[in-house]
């Protein structure tokens, strides 16, 4: 593909375009331009962005954005004021009121002798745009220090996944005092497990209160889905996934319990990099994985909410789009989005609390290489050929190497357009070879030639 064709691609970009309907709509209940196919209740997402300086650029990735959909399509709230958004739930009793959390790069004048962050959470009604502030902190740098998710306990309680601090804490958010906390040290030791310590050890990147008055957390670097018992700490049998079990979970985001009531007990989560969704069935005191789902699209996945109607609303980041997959593996609805983190469909339960269990559902697994046969086809994947390549490419590329490289490139460039980059920079490099092979050649001539001058 040659770099006007690529050019091309990118001002084509189903992405970019998007993006750009988003923040160009008339903010409306109802009346304005329709941007995505129509759903029944207001579809709300939350957008990372791959801007290391705090600073939106003019490439979707390089802006973290807040947006709500209306049921018809049209955008009911936009909001990218924010370095990052992540965790975004609905506030009961409500019908467009969520709250959020956020990250605010600092530059030095604000922190001292380096940047710091700002983590926060918030709380917006999205028809009338009023944003009141929950609680927030400061914390040292910038990576591995970002708050990703909290939950709501009660009125003014709040449960948050601390990655700064390797731990998990309950607030007052009236107050700002830290009522109780859970260390990861409590339970793991730093010389033999997860990730480089200090730096970037647990990576906890969420929580979620679930019965018993338990605390379910995401244990990033350690592959681990844990509970937490307030009183008594780590629940050990009840740990999902091990130090490196990579074929159970490979650094996980957001997982979600469903119930026993509801089919359970059974956590749907992000196998972020495995590069699918993934749910795992309590049965007989361990967890069997039950379902998962994928196709070759999906790139490092950090969200799936199990919906009351059997359906699974998945966010898969680096593919860049928000789906939603009906009973039988199909994409029935989908919107092309940068970099987005969570997506929440309102008036369904927070997360997956409204949901069933796949075992109860009586769900397929399904890996998908062809999009067409997802019901999906998309400017990123038009030929099949170009799925069942992708696919095959990054099965042989381990999904930590292939996500780190998503991360930096363009939204708009999808499987078709990197099949083609990497072929014509294999072809450039393999015609540099012969030229240089071929030049470095000399012509000789195995007689004597003798040459006389006339005089």
């Amino acid at each position: 593909m040659s770099l006007f064709a690529l050019v091309n691609a990118a001002a084509s970009s189903s992405v970019g375009q998007t993006d750009q309907q988003i923040r160009q709509a008339d903010i409306s209940n109802g009346s304005g331009t329709q941007v995505v196919e129509e759903r029944d209740n207001i579809t709300v997402i939350a957008t990372d962005s791959n801007t290391w300086l705090g600073e939106s650029g003019d490439d979707p990735r390089a802006r973290a954005e807040l947006v709500a959909f209306n049921p018809n399509g049209t955008v009911l709230y936009y909001n990218d004021s924010h370095t990052r958004y992540w965790d975004v739930d609905p506030v009961k009793g409500t019908r467009a009121t969520v709250e959020y959390l956020y990250a605010d790069h600092l530059p030095k004048s604000e922190c001292g002798s380096e940047t710091c962050t700002r983590n926060g959470i918030e709380r917006v009604n999205l028809s009338t745009g009023t944003v009141t502030p929950i609680f927030s902190r400061i914390t040292p740098g910038k990576h591995s220090t970002r708050w990703h998710d909290g939950d709501r306990l009660n009125d003014t309680r709040y449960v948050v996944a601390d990655i700064a601090k390797d731990r998990v804490f309950v607030v007052d958010t009236t107050t700002g005092m830290v009522e109780w906390a859970w260390n990861a040290q409590q339970a793991f030791d730093p010389k033999t497990s997860g990730g480089p310590f200090p730096e970037d050890w647990t990576h906890i990147n969420d929580v979620e209160a679930v019965q018993d008055g338990h605390i379910m957390v995401s244990v990033r670097n350690h592959d681990q889905v844990v509970f937490i018992d307030r009183e008594t700490g780590l629940l050990k049998n009840w740990t999902l996934g091990s130090d490196n079990a990579h074929d159970v979970l490979y650094e996980q985001h957001n997982p979600d319990y469903i119930p026993a009531e509801n089919g359970g007990p059974a956590v749907l989560v992000g196998d972020s990099e495995n590069n699918r969704v993934v749910e795992y069935q309590r049965e007989n005191g361990s967890w069997e994985q039950s379902w998962t789902w994928r196709d070759a699209r999906t790139q490092w996945p950090r969200d799936a909410d199990r919906l009351p109607n059997g359906h699974t609303l998945v966010t898969d980041s680096n593919g860049n789009r928000v789906l939603e997959l009906d009973q039988q593996g199909n994409v029935v609805w989908s919107v092309d989005i940068a970099f987005p983190y969570e997506a929440e469909r309102l008036g369904t339960g927070d997360e997956s609390t409204g949901g069933e269990s796949a075992q109860s559902l009586g769900l397929g697994s399904s890996e998908v290489s062809d999009p067409g046969q997802s019901g999906e086809v998309n400017d990123n994947q038009k030929e099949g050929i170009a799925g069942r390549i992708w696919l095959g490419v990054k099965q042989l590329v381990p999904g930590r190497y292939m996500n780190a490289f998503m991360y930096v490139l363009p939204a708009w460039m999808g499987p078709t357009e990197l099949i083609a980059l990497l072929a014509a920079v294999l072809g450039s490099v393999t015609w540099i070879a012969v030229e240089w092979r071929w030049s470095s050649r000399s012509l000789s001539i195995p007689w004597t030639v003798h040459v006389e001058r006339k005089r």
